[in-house]
């Protein structure tokens, strides 16, 4: 009887000690699922952007419907509805939801859920809206990847002034809805001052604006050249945009480097497909645990400049050995 009742003491320490191990064996085999928020993907660079935070994820080892399973909701190319996607994420109850769509998807991701973990990409001045405390400390559920502000707004008016020396006049594309759009424009005023040229506006909201945007600029006072804000709305149409510049003989500095590569002039930025990459580093460390209020929003670090001298030798440009030597990139 005895040897029975220390047997059955065993046991019961044994199953006591087994259980948690029995949890942590079930929880470990929960293959987790992110919430992925943005506004289209049905451009080149929209497609480059999301196939650049794959990689990221397969850098790390997560393997796409094993590992982890990335649940998409796209805007298709309408801003407006990020918010009720962003809900809709939420009700899936993903374990993190990564917000593109620049600081629009930041913000509806922000309004949909304080509970769930967020990771912002390519967001601008994150702590100027509200979306987290400070960038070291960010506080809440929410952390991610800043586009550095508007801080080097301003750079790509400098950078188009040097290419044009005579421009005293300068367009400014982008869409002012956005909710970037009044810091970018602080920081163009500033710069604009100090360069002594005027600033133009060329407000669009919709890909069939453009022509008609174009058109304006063309008549008189016609500006000496475009600086094209850094938005989800001018990175999707970044071809149309520059294609549009060529035709009217206008230098267009972008804010990103499709921008360049599309045929604009020049661009000054971070990498957005680096960041959207990066992001999967975010992803992974909340995944295995870590709080997004602990973790730091990172800033870039490095800058590219490109310059795309097929469109400079048509447009009849002589970019200065000042500025070409500062480019990470030439287009030729």
């Amino acid at each position: 009887m005895r040897l029975r009742t220390i047997g059955l003491i065993i046991t019961l320490a044994v199953g006591l000690l087994l259980a948690p191990l029995a949890s942590d064996a079930q929880q470990a085999g929960k293959v987790p699922r992110i919430g992925l928020l943005g506004v289209s993907p049905e451009s080149p660079t929209g497609r480059a952007v999301l196939d650049a935070f794959r990689q990221g994820l397969r850098d790390l080892g997560y393997v796409e419907g094993r590992s982890v399973v990335i649940e998409h909701r796209w805007a298709e190319g309408k801003p407006e509805r990020l918010p009720d996607l962003a809900a809709e994420l939420v009700r899936l109850n993903v374990d993190v939801l990564v917000a593109g769509g620049g600081s629009a998807g930041a913000l509806a991701a922000k309004h949909a859920t304080a509970m769930i973990p967020i990771v912002f990409v390519y967001t601008a001045d994150p702590v100027g809206l509200g979306l987290v405390a400070s960038l070291a400390r960010p506080g809440g559920n929410i952390t991610g990847l800043s586009a550095q502000g508007s801080e080097f707004v301003g750079k790509l008016l400098e950078l188009l002034k040097e290419a044009v020396p005579r421009a005293r006049r300068v367009a400014v594309l982008g869409d002012p809805g956005h909710p970037a759009s009044p810091m970018a424009w602080r920081e163009l005023d500033l710069a604009a001052r100090t360069l002594r040229v005027a600033l133009q506006a060329a407000d669009v909201r919709k890909r069939e604006e453009l022509e008609s945007a174009f058109s304006a600029m063309t008549r008189a006072p016609v500006p000496g050249g475009i600086v094209v804000l850094s938005q989800p709305f001018t990175f999707r149409n970044s071809e149309r945009i520059a294609n549009l510049a060529a035709k009217s003989r206008l230098p267009a500095v972008f804010g990103f480097p499709e921008g360049a590569a599309a045929g604009g002039l020049m661009s000054y930025g971070p990498n957005v497909r680096d960041t959207y990459r990066r992001a999967a580093t975010y992803v992974d460390k909340i995944l295995k645990g870590a709080r997004p209020a602990d973790l730091p929003v990172e800033q870039p670090t490095r800058f590219e400049l490109v310059i795309n001298m097929k469109t400079a030798k048509a447009l009849g440009l002589k970019i200065p050995p000042s500025v070409m030597i500062r480019a990470d990139q030439v287009i030729e």
